[in-house]
């Protein structure tokens, strides 16, 4: 089947508010960057030249009017993007504490991310991927749960690899051990895993990235390619027998993590759309991390992400 595009991810797209300051009054200033996990990765997908598209839902209004004009801006496919007429655009505020990590206050109850329904998906554009991405922002609510449960099926009967960061929110679920089932789930139907540290400790108890690696691959074969981001601590992975660390890049300038991850996931996705998820010896899964953390620390030196996203050269400049 003749595929249209290289990624199409589904999820959240919404505006973080970033902390910037104070005003000459004292008051804390946030500035308006427009984000959500699964358009972050497309973003950075086609600053590496792949095609891409986007289904969810933001609100019509001030808010998720411009953030369409964001999508259509990265020449990412807006097709699937649904503007809800009675919700809400989701927003986030994110404080960014000294060591470049955030804490995250969500308005989303409900935002228009968490109404899409089944009836609504663009199925072209999800049979028409060679890779489909989702998290778990999407799996946090009945509604829009089902309708990622049915992209995956219908991606997958496509042919389509399946890509699953679960980007881990606890202010999000009323209950982690639904959480958690929901990350289960995800884990079992994916090909490509990007998983964070404090994410694999949620799911294994195991802080020892070896162990907890072992233990999901073990529960969940369909798991190809298995990447855990671990910040300053640098990124493994794991595929077949072989396994790679490389060190972060860690060379000052460090503003704020969103979009990091994303990044890094995108970078990956990029490799395995020429490489293919399996049969990577250790030289081929370094040159992949390098790359992914190359990317990843240069958006940690700006603010945001979608209209943060590094372009090749300059991921190149840093690898050089």
């Amino acid at each position: 089947m003749e595929k249209r595009f290289d990624v199409t991810a589904l999820g959240e797209l919404l505006v973080d508010f970033t902390a910037s300051g104070d005003s000459p009054q004292g008051n804390p200033l946030f500035e308006a960057n427009p984000g959500g996990a699964p358009c972050n990765v497309l973003a950075m997908l086609r600053k590496l030249g792949r095609s891409c598209a986007f289904v969810g839902k933001v609100g019509d209004d001030l808010f998720g009017r411009d953030l369409k004009q964001t999508v259509l801006e990265a020449d990412i496919c807006a097709d699937g993007l649904i503007l809800d007429p009675e919700a809400h655009t989701t927003l986030a505020f994110v404080k960014t504490f000294p060591n470049g990590d955030r804490d995250f206050s969500f308005y989303r109850d409900p935002g228009a991310d968490m109404l899409l329904t089944e009836a609504e998906l663009p199925q072209d554009l999800i049979t028409g991927a060679r890779i489909f991405h989702f998290g778990t922002l999407s799996l946090t609510h009945a509604g829009v749960r089902a309708a990622t449960q049915k992209a995956v099926a219908l991606a997958k009967a496509a042919g389509a690899w399946i890509s699953f960061d679960p980007n881990l929110r606890p202010p999000l679920w009323s209950d982690l051990e639904e959480a958690r089932a929901q990350i289960e789930w995800g884990l079992s139907q994916c090909d490509v895993l990007k998983i964070a540290d404090n994410e694999i400790e949620f799911m294994t108890g195991e802080t020892d990235f070896d162990r907890g690696a072992a233990i999901l691959r073990e529960r969940y074969p369909n798991i190809r390619l298995l990447c855990v981001t671990a910040g300053p601590g640098g990124s493994y992975c794991w595929s077949g027998e072989a396994k790679a660390f490389v060190p972060a890049f860690l060379l000052g300038g460090t503003i704020e993590t969103t979009g990091a991850g994303d990044t890094f996931c995108a970078s990956v996705l990029h490799h395995v759309l020429t490489h293919g998820p399996a049969g990577m010896d250790e030289a081929a899964l370094k040159q992949m991390l390098r790359f992914a953390n190359a990317a990843a620390y240069l958006v940690t030196t700006r603010k945001g992400a979608i209209r943060s996203m590094p372009e090749r050269a300059e991921v190149e400049a840093i690898l050089g």
